[in-house]
C-alpha cells in the first residue's frame, strides 16, 4: 500500500509558533501510513526546527524566497509539488498567495490550512481575497481555538471551522536535560531567586512594555525577583532602553533566541505573557508542561487553556497593575506556585500532547482525501456541456 504525501508548507523554518506546530504535526504523523514533507519559502535558517527535521529523517526544500514578493516562488514551489506529487498539502500563515495557483490546478490532492491566529490579524487586508477565495474553494480550514474560528466566521463567512488546539511533546518540557540548579548556575542566578519568564518574539503584539512597565511597578521591589525574555525581533533595542529607563535593566536578562527552551523553562517560577491578542500560544503549553503557573492577559484562546485561579491567573489585556499584583502573589507565596505549576503539568499532559493534535489532523487529511477522491470520480462521469447549453443553464438559475 503507497504511503499517503502530506506535505507542510510554511514561509520559513524559524522559531515561531506557527513554523513549529507544522514541524510538530510532520513529526508526528504515523509514518506506517503517511511520508511527511515539509517546504520553507525561505532558505535555511539554522534553528532548531531544521535539526529536528533532519533527526526524523524528514525531506526539507528550501525555496530561497528574497524579502517581499518573489515571483520566483511561484515556479520553484510548482516544480517541487509537480516532483512529491503530495496526497495532502497543509498550508500555514501566509503561504496561499504563492502556493494557491499551483494547489488549485492539481488533481484529487486535499488541501488544508491552519489559522493560526485571529483571521484579522493572520494577514495583511490586501491579501484577504486571495486567503477568502482559498478557503471557499476547496482549502479545508482548520482554527487553532474557538476564538480564532469565530473570527474565521466573522471573516470569511465560514461558520462551521473545524477547531484542533495545537498540542506539544509534553515530555520534553517535562524532562529537561540540565537540572534547575544548574541551569541557574551557569547563568548567574541564586536558588533563592524567583524567576519569570516570557519566551516571546519582540513585537508589538506580545507587548513586552506593558510587561515591563508591570514588573518595575510589582516584584521588583523584592531583591529575588528577575524578569527573564527569551526571543529576538525589532523591539530588543526599544525595550532594553525602556528597562534602563525604568530602573530595572539590572534585574530584566535578555537570553535572545534560545535551542534549549525546556531547560530555560526548567529553571523558572512563573511564566507571564501580556499580549494584546493571541490565537493559542505554544508558549503558555510549553510553560505548564514544565510545571510553571501561568499569569497572562485573557486573549485569544488562552482563558480555555487553563482554569484561573487554579493554573494561573487571567487578567484583561493591557492591566498593568492586574499583571503586578498576579506576580506580587506568585513571587510572595511559594506555596501557590508550586500547587498552580502542578496542575499546570497535569492539564498540559491530559490535553495538550502532541499526539493529540496529530491524530486530529490525521482524521482531517482522511476525511479530506475521501472529499478529493470522490470530486475526482464525479469529474470523470460529468457530461460535457456546450458552451450554449452552459449558457443556458447559467441564465435558467
Amino acid at each position: 500500500m503507497n504511503k499517503i504525501k502530506v506535505v507542510q508548507i510554511v514561509p520559513l523554518l524559524s522559531p515561531g509558533g506557527a513554523e513549529r506546530v507544522a514541524v510538530h504535526i510532520a513529526r508526528g504523523l504515523n509514518r506506517r501510513r503517511y511520508e511527511p514533507v515539509v517546504i520553507s519559502f525561505s532558505g535555511r535558517v539554522g534553528c532548531d526546527l531544521d535539526h529536528m527535521l533532519e533527526q526524523a529523517g524528514i525531506d526539507v526544500r528550501y525555496l530561497g524566497k528574497h524579502p517581499g514578493f518573489d515571483y520566483r516562488v511561484y515556479g520553484r514551489l510548482d516544480g517541487v509539488l509537480k516532483e512529491y506529487a503530495p496526497d495532502v498539502i497543509h498550508t500555514h500563515l501566509h503561504v496561499l498567495r504563492y502556493a494557491l495557483p499551483s494547489m488549485l490546478l492539481m488533481n484529487r490532492v486535499a488541501m488544508v490550512h491552519t489559522v493560526h491566529n485571529l483571521a484579522e490579524r493572520e494577514i495583511e487586508p490586501r491579501a484577504r481575497l486571495i486567503q477568502r477565495y482559498a478557503l471557499t474553494h476547496g482549502v479545508k480550514p482548520v482554527a487553532v481555538a474557538e476564538e480564532v474560528a469565530a473570527s474565521v466566521g466573522s471573516m470569511y463567512g465560514i461558520h462551521r471551522c473545524r477547531v484542533i488546539p495545537n498540542g506539544i511533546p509534553t515530555h520534553l518540557y517535562a524532562n529537561p536535560q540540565t537540572p534547575r540548579e544548574g541551569w541557574r548556575a551557569k547563568e548567574g542566578f541564586q536558588s533563592s531567586d524567583v524567576l519569570f519568564a516570557c519566551v516571546a518574539r519582540f513585537a508589538p503584539q506580545k507587548n513586552h512594555a506593558l510587561l515591563l512597565k508591570s514588573f518595575a511597578h510589582g516584584p521588583v521591589s523584592d531583591p529575588r525577583a528577575h524578569l527573564v525574555l527569551v526571543g529576538e525581533g525589532d523591539l530588543r533595542a526599544e525595550l532594553e532602553e525602556q528597562a534602563r529607563r525604568l530602573n530595572v535593566a539590572g534585574k530584566v536578562h535578555f537570553l535572545g533566541l534560545r535551542s534549549d527552551i525546556p531547560d530555560v523553562l526548567g529553571a523558572m517560577d512563573a511564566f507571564v505573557l501580556s499580549s494584546d491578542y493571541e490565537g493559542n500560544p505554544l508558549s503558555v503549553l510549553e510553560a505548564m508542561a514544565s510545571g510553571l503557573p501561568i499569569v497572562s492577559t485573557a486573549v485569544g484562546g488562552v482563558p480555555n487553556l487553563f482554569e484561573a485561579g487554579k493554573e494561573g491567573f487571567l487578567v484583561p489585556a493591557g492591566d498593568l497593575h492586574g499583571l503586578a499584583k498576579s506576580m506580587n502573589s506568585l513571587l510572595r507565596h511559594e506555596a501557590v506556585r508550586r500547587s498552580m505549576g502542578a496542575a499546570a503539568a497535569t492539564r498540559a499532559r491530559k490535553n495538550y500532547d502532541v499526539s493529540n493534535m496529530v491524530r486530529a489532523y490525521e482524521a482531517v487529511y482522511e476525511d479530506q482525501l475521501a472529499l478529493s477522491q470522490l470530486r475526482g470520480v464525479r469529474s470523470l462521469f460529468r457530461a460535457p456541456v456546450l458552451p450554449a447549453e452552459e449558457g443556458l443553464g447559467s441564465g435558467q438559475q
